[in-house]
């Protein structure tokens, strides 16, 4: 029979609790790691995060298991990005995912020309400078495209829809935004043909948003319109929205989080499903596929909520046509 002292004992164990997180470590090294940049917290933006291991599971990945994630959200604090981007790339990531804008996949592509990278950004990569087209991005660059700007005479049409004897509507808009232009030429004509008129309200700070619902509780307009056209008024979603209920002003929003936070109503494209493709694209790459070669998807998916809680605090009864319409009603 084999005898063990208990030297020898202590020296088997001993080798054998190093070699274990050894090979622990070794294993983790082996997995592919995701650099996840993000502009705003990831604490606010769980449900996001969510969708989008949830595109990694469906293309066979899982977070700690078999491949592993890097987060450096931004906090709002958008000149950090460069830095999250660069610190990404010295850690060696094997994928960016940039998320929350333009801003990130920007950061991230002057960052790296050769890792690939996922992104999550506005209605158009192209005129972004992010990938040469649609089809074929080229490059290292592709991802999920929000038509998030494209709908402002839709919004209009709603708001009528909200408020039928509606003849002003305040817009809150960042005038620093690439896109402001565009958006506001587009809710100008739907409400000149509907016999509206629109407001325009600047704000580029807290402050200025303050003094924006002051002046729109003096011009008393029927309601307002706050889209999602930059990440600024983005990240002062409850300011926006308590103003607004605070001063009995109803409220039409781009983003589903702005309705759940307390806003009369949202329209526009879902939230979570681009993070979800984003993920099945991410997953895809880590198999080999090229981004060059994977076409830019353009979500599709809209969302209607409306809050009822809000619209009995601020004495607007909702048409019960347009409720049923609705793909959310919180009550």
């Amino acid at each position: 029979m084999l005898q063990v002292t208990r030297r020898q004992l202590v020296r088997l164990l001993g080798g054998a609790a190093v070699a274990w997180p050894l090979a622990a470590r070794a294993q983790q090294a082996a997995m592919p790691m995701i650099g996840f940049l993000r502009s705003s917290s990831i604490e606010r933006s769980a449900h996001l995060v969510t969708a989008f291991r949830q595109g990694l599971k469906e293309a066979g990945y899982f977070e700690g298991q078999n491949v592993a994630i890097e987060y450096r959200p931004a906090e709002g604090q958008f000149d950090r990005l460069p830095t999250l981007a660069a610190d990404l790339v010295r850690r060696g990531v094997n994928i960016i995912v940039a998320t929350g804008g333009s801003g990130p996949a920007r950061a991230a592509q002057a960052a790296t020309s050769t890792i690939p990278i996922v992104f999550t950004a506005g209605p158009d990569p192209v005129k972004d400078g992010l990938v040469a087209s649609l089809n074929q991005p080229g490059g290292n660059l592709t991802g999920i495209s929000l038509l998030a700007f494209d709908i402002g005479s839709k919004r209009v049409g709603l708001l009528r829809e909200l408020i039928s004897n509606a003849t002003t509507i305040a817009a809150l808009l960042n005038p620093k935004s690439p896109d402001v232009g565009e958006y506001l030429r587009d809710v100008q004509r739907a409400a000149g043909s509907l016999g509206q008129q629109i407001q325009v309200l600047n704000a580029t700070n807290e402050e200025e948003i303050d003094s924006a619902f002051a002046a729109m509780a003096r011009k008393r307009p029927d309601a307002v319109l706050a889209p999602n056209l930059d990440p600024f008024l983005n990240s002062r979603r409850d300011q926006i929205v308590t103003l607004a209920n605070y001063h009995r002003i109803p409220g039409l929003y781009d983003w589903r989080e702005f309705a759940t936070a307390g806003g009369l109503a949202s329209y526009g494209p879902s939230h979570t499903e681009p993070y979800r493709l984003a993920g099945i694209y991410t997953g895809r790459i880590l198999k080999g596929a090229k981004p060059g070669d994977l076409p830019v998807i353009q979500s599709t998916k809209f969302e209607l909520v409306i809050n009822l809680r809000t619209a009995r605090r601020i004495g607007l009864e909702i048409p019960p046509m347009l409720l049923a319409r609705a793909d959310e009603v919180i009550e």
